[in-house]
């Protein structure tokens, strides 16, 4: 992938205002992230129903779940029509395939967490047994709280890996940051926001969501 068309896509996660949603859908966002992790600050269902999820008319709509069952991933997944279901707890490949019997048309987003101190062929090892099953991967920051630190991670270590299925890049993006993601040897498919744009936990800074449309524009 050249440097001189490059565009990734963009996700906005954390989502609980159908105002927001709405001003986001028009902005052209391809990607709207759901919270389903009742632990989270930003559990979408404290503030949306199913049904009123199911209203929202877009076809990248991103469910997140943690180590959730299966059945209820399923449930929620048919009734809030989503696209995609992203795993960013301990799942494994057997979870993926079970899923799948029940949820065949979802997309799947399998969340990889980077610490501080990385073993390149650990990771390699992981992302290849999952590579055959998950539709798309992720990359975020590691955490106890799994997502939302706002902090990066060391981005080169992307750079060693080999990877044969297109990835999400999270964790810490901001309009300071955005450049040296161009660096990158193997380019993020798309970029996933929340905790920098927000006012407060869920509440999302639509001006600046804008401004940072327009640094993708501009890579």
């Amino acid at each position: 992938m050249g440097n001189q068309n490059y565009q990734p896509k963009l996700k906005v996660c954390g989502l609980t205002q159908r105002s927001q949603i709405q001003e986001l859908q028009k902005s052209g966002v391809d990607f709207l992230g759901f919270i389903f992790y009742p632990k989270s600050p930003r559990y979408v269902l404290n503030h949306l129903n199913l049904e009123q999820i199911s209203e929202i008319k877009h076809l990248g709509k991103v469910g997140v779940f943690v180590n959730e069952d299966v059945a209820i991933v399923s449930d929620i997944a048919k009734q809030a029509h989503l696209n995609y279901i992203q795993m960013h707890g301990d799942e494994n490949i057997e979870y993926i395939l079970n899923l799948k019997k029940h949820l065949p048309e979802t997309q799947i987003i399998k969340v990889f967490r980077i610490g501080q101190e990385v073993n390149t062929e650990v990771l390699k090892s992981k992302i290849s047994e999952f590579e055959t099953y998950a539709d798309l991967l992720l990359f975020d920051t590691d955490s106890k709280a799994y997502g939302g630190t706002g902090e990066t991670f060391n981005w080169s270590v992307l750079d060693q890996l080999d990877l044969q299925k297109p990835y999400l890049l999270s964790g810490g993006i901001s309009s300071e940051n955005i450049a040296s993601i161009k660096s990158l040897k193997t380019k993020p498919f798309a970029l996933d926001i929340n905790s920098k744009f927000e006012n407060s936990p869920g509440d999302k800074n639509l001006d600046k969501i804008q401004e940072f449309i327009q640094h993708i524009q501009h890579l």
